[in-house]
């Protein structure tokens, strides 16, 4: 597992599903500065992040809304983390969870150095890495159907069927 280890003036951790985010930003010494519940989208995130901006970071989990978070941040060439959602699970553990929580103990782990953290595609390459994991499935599942209609005819050794299935 790779952590993030650099030190910032505040840390900020959000939790994001798809049209809300909650957001919690820490200071150096731990101190909550923004705890709350908020539409996503660059506007709000960028009014309520302002004052804490200069010497900050932002971390998110790596669900499925991340991009327009990353590309933003990265515009603004500012540090972004990546948190990698696997080994969150077993760091995260809690009988309590829910995402207000989870954005705060996104930015305790960030400050802590202890948030384990995963590649950011660079903006140019995501639409073709989305393309390929859709493609995949679908790929596996044509092969699936065909096999058995060719497996068949080589064990009653029919006669190749002589032109394409698909």
């Amino acid at each position: 597992m790779r952590f993030y280890p650099q030190q910032h003036q505040c840390y900020c951790g959000i939790d994001l599903p798809a049209r809300t985010m909650y957001l919690g930003i820490l200071s150096r010494d731990g101190a909550i500065l923004v705890h709350r519940h908020m539409s996503a989208g660059p506007e709000p995130f960028r009014k309520a992040i302002a004052p804490d901006r200069e010497d900050g970071v932002v971390c998110v989990d790596c669900m499925f809304t991340w991009d327009w978070l990353a590309d933003l941040w990265a515009r603004e060439g500012l540090p972004f983390v990546l948190g990698h959602a696997l080994s969150m699970q077993a760091i995260q553990g809690g009988t309590a969870k829910n995402d207000r929580i989870d954005a705060q103990k996104i930015a305790v782990l960030l400050r802590g150095g202890l948030r384990p953290h995963a590649y950011v595609s660079p903006a140019a390459m995501r639409a073709t890495r989305d393309l390929l994991r859709r493609r995949m499935p679908r790929t596996r599942t044509r092969a699936a159907m065909l096999a058995p209609i060719q497996h068949t005819t080589s064990q009653d050794n029919l006669p190749e069927i002589g032109k394409k299935l698909a």
